[in-house]
């Protein structure tokens, strides 16, 4: 489930003005080429039990590229190079590595890594104001998604809150802070190079 929260961490419009959902998802599209934050992610299931939490930072660069960084409960690290995405687990010094047009598909990090074009991959709806929060709401046009909805809650700061709901029944929340919209940022940050002696599982061919 960790790995692929990933597919979270990228729809992520900060820094829009007051306006509804739908306003601002599409000024985000229009006007965020980067940004670098932090997080606290929590999974409930479908009791509504909280049954995962986790923190970390995050950066990306449009088009595809990513870094997405968990400091707890265990170290994870997932980076989108704009050719491939690479997720290393720490403890068991393993990396997972797949293409990025395979690992996006209709996935919130398609609405970021992807075209301007959403409407092609998501329907999009505006879900009004509730809780002094902005909502608009994103169902995948593919089947085979794992994710039924992903609902975003902005204020006039940009996105606070992203509620996904996935084939399993359970629910991820996420919710920002410290974030900085449009910083420049180091190419270093999406270049991964498997540590020397860890496992390599997918496609790990040259990478850009």
């Amino acid at each position: 489930m960790m790995r692929l929260l990933l597919l979270v961490a990228l729809l992520l419009p900060f820094g829009i003005a007051d306006a509804s959902g739908l306003d601002a998802l599409h000024s985000f599209i229009a006007g965020t080429a980067s940004a670098q934050g932090e997080f606290v992610q929590k999974v409930y299931d479908r009791k509504h039990k909280l049954t995962q939490e986790a923190s970390g930072t995050l950066a990306f660069l449009r088009p595809g590229r990513f870094r997405w960084t968990y400091a707890k409960p265990y170290a994870q690290l997932i980076v989108g190079d704009g050719v491939k995405v690479w997720v290393y687990d720490e403890d068991l010094n393993q990396v997972t590595v797949r293409r990025l047009d395979r690992a996006l598909g209709s996935t919130p990090a398609a609405l970021l890594a992807g075209s301007k074009e959403i409407e092609r991959a998501f329907n999009l709806s505006d879900q009004g104001e509730k809780d002094g929060l902005e909502w608009v709401e994103a169902k995948p046009r593919d089947k085979d998604s794992n994710f039924e909805t992903i609902r975003m809650g902005f204020s006039s700061s940009g996105l606070q809150i992203m509620e996904l709901a996935d084939s399993f029944g359970q629910t991820t929340v996420l919710k920002f802070s410290a974030m900085r919209r449009n910083p420049k940022l180091d190419a270093a940050l999406f270049r991964f190079v498997p540590p020397k002696g860890a496992d390599v599982i997918g496609d790990s061919g040259e990478s850009r």
